[in-house]
């Protein structure tokens, strides 16, 4: 039985886990597609990540990087598609207090964690295209690690403070969440007492992952940009551009949703909108990086064909 005291928020022993409006009448459907794109998730990027350490050919930064984006896709959204798939069958939407901590910190360190893991890649674009003779050097395995740490722990850092703050407020007007996974925003709705200090670090945060992040990635395509335009080689800006594309396509999707679920104005008319997006951003978009990176890349076409030889 979910409880709270309504001048306790010590006192909240689990949450109701609101989903979208009018669920009821849709949810096999919606449990169907989601469960798809769930399984389609975990195949795709598990096989990422395996064909990147069986093939030699991978075996570089650019799939360095890339095996652990797919590992952090996985993280992320099984921190919350599970829950959200037992509650569209289940007779209770409920999550206990215990399982909305874990899920909102294992979820923000692994969403975070992925801008700055797009972020290196985008360096490692970069320093290929536009410093290729000291692209040995630049990105050697200890400047991989020391990026890939450092993204694990801005999303460790992030998810820490923000999910600290959070529970330590006094939650006391009601335990239905009006979302389908404990997040920030909709569980600050529930305090009884001031959040503006809450808004303004997640604010802090969220706007300085993006903008240090967004301004890596931008600095290092308008120098790309300048890099192929002053190729001689049509087939060389080819090849170098091809390189990019998925990247590039990959950023602008995660990072469009990623600002509009965080940094728009928000209002009760937006709260349908935010779960829309919440549901591209956190269930979508990890099973849509495999397809991009393997459709549009053909060193992985190619990685893939040398791994169906082998299984023949």
């Amino acid at each position: 039985m979910l409880t709270m005291e309504q001048n306790n928020g010590s006192d909240v022993t689990g949450f109701v886990l609101l989903g979208f409006a009018g669920q009821h009448r849709t949810w096999h459907v919606l449990f169907a597609a989601f469960l798809v794109i769930y399984v389609a998730t975990l195949v795709g990027n598990t096989g990422l990540v395996l064909l990147i350490k069986t093939d030699p050919a991978l075996r570089t930064p650019m799939y360095f990087f890339l095996q652990h984006l797919a590992f952090v896709d996985v993280c992320y959204t099984s921190a919350i598609t599970p829950k959200m798939l037992k509650n569209l069958i289940g007779t209770k939407q409920s999550i206990s207090f215990s399982g909305c901590i874990v899920q909102m910190l294992v979820y923000g360190m692994f969403a975070t964690s992925d801008c700055f893991i797009l972020a290196s890649m985008a360096v490692d674009r970069y320093v290929a295209i536009c410093k290729p003779l000291h692209y040995a050097v630049t990105m050697s395995q200890r400047a991989c690690i020391q990026l890939l740490l450092g993204s694990y722990l801005m999303g460790f850092l992030n998810a820490s403070v923000n999910t600290g703050l959070t529970f330590s407020l006094s939650l006391c007007k009601s335990h239905a969440i009006n979302h389908f996974f404990c997040d920030v925003p909709p569980i600050l709705a529930l305090s009884c007492s001031s959040v503006d200090f809450n808004v303004r670090v997640l604010t802090v945060f969220v706007g300085f992952n993006l903008t240090s992040t967004v301004s890596v990635v931008l600095f290092s395509y308008v120098c790309i940009l300048a890099a192929l335009l002053r190729m001689s080689s049509a087939a060389g800006r080819r090849k170098a551009f091809s390189t990019c594309a998925s990247h590039m396509m990959a950023v602008t999707i995660f990072y469009g949703t990623l600002s509009y679920m965080y940094l728009h104005h928000r209002t009760p008319e937006s709260q349908e909108q935010e779960k829309v997006a919440s549901v591209f951003y956190g269930i979508v978009i990890p099973m849509l990086n495999p397809l991009i990176y393997s459709l549009r890349n053909q060193d992985v076409i190619q990685a893939l064909k040398r791994a169906g030889k082998r299984c023949l």
